[in-house]
């Protein structure tokens, strides 16, 4: 291929990586920040969160067909997920439980990067911590919250650190507290009072965040891995379905469970491989 056929298609590859980065920011397990690094865009992704008027000005041929496909991903997965929550809820919760722990081991992969030396102190409270807390927030909401717009916002900064946060899948907790499947019908539906707020939260969030969250990861890559890993495993272990109606709903979820994280961990897999030989 030659040097202007490959400039011609390249806003093309960016829409196409941008609709697996959105899908993978909208699907339970999988990190849109961690899609970015495979792709090599996490550094331009988190500059335009940083600074986005300056960043669209220097970047915009690598920035617009990338969001433009973000988008896309996003609102089109949105239906099927919210669909497959409605008519085999415990199978599918699973299924996301399952690609959830499939990240794990790219996740202590990267424990032991720069940083490392400081222990596991971080880790440590971070499972203790996180599992408490969203216990007693079970115990006092039942499991579950009703959506309002105040807590799209919430949906909304939650999203945007998975994006910032390479490793992070923020859907455990959503799922957990029974916003997940609204959000996702919302955005489905294109309904403006679950958009609306989710971007607000979403913007907020990113503005405030992004350049500190980008300079921490840069100094302290392990220990915030470590960190993140606590709360991905005590985030998961309260999603997991513990009651079944009986052998054969038990057959599906560890059928559901075992799939999803062979999945999640040959995608994490071929990402690293592609990383390797790039």
């Amino acid at each position: 291929m030659t040097k202007g056929s490959a400039g011609r298609l390249r806003p093309l590859v960016l829409f196409l990586q941008g609709i697996v980065i959105g899908t993978g920011a909208i699907l339970p397990g999988i990190s849109g920040g961690v899609l970015c690094m495979a792709f090599g865009l996490y550094e331009p992704m988190v500059a335009l969160f940083a600074h986005p008027l300056q960043s669209l000005r220097r970047n915009r041929r690598l920035l617009l067909p990338l969001l433009v496909g973000c988008g896309a991903g996003f609102l089109l997965l949105a239906g099927v997920v919210e669909y497959l929550l409605r008519v085999a809820a415990v199978g599918t919760t699973a299924l996301f439980a399952g690609l959830i722990c499939g990240t794990i081991p790219g996740l202590m992969e990267k424990t032991e990067g720069r940083g490392s030396r400081r222990g596991w102190t971080g880790f440590v409270v971070s499972l203790v911590g996180s599992f408490l807390l969203l216990s007693l927030l079970s115990s006092g909401l039942g499991g579950q919250v009703a959506p309002s717009t105040g807590w799209y916002v919430f949906c909304g900064g939650v999203w945007a650190l998975s994006m910032i946060l390479p490793g992070l899948s923020s859907s455990s907790v959503l799922l957990f507290m029974g916003l997940y499947q609204p959000m996702a019908q919302g955005i489905a539906h294109l309904d403006l009072g679950v958009l609306v707020p989710l971007g607000i939260g979403f913007l907020v969030t990113i503005f405030l965040l992004a350049r500190a969250v980008a300079r921490v990861m840069e100094d302290h890559a392990a220990g915030v891995t470590r960190v993140l890993l606590g709360f991905v495993l005590s985030s998961t272990l309260l999603i997991l379905p513990v009651s079944f109606t009986g052998g054969g709903e038990l057959a599906v979820v560890v059928l559901c469970l075992s799939a999803g994280a062979v999945l999640s961990w040959g995608l994490e897999h071929m990402k690293s491989r592609s990383l390797e030989e790039g």
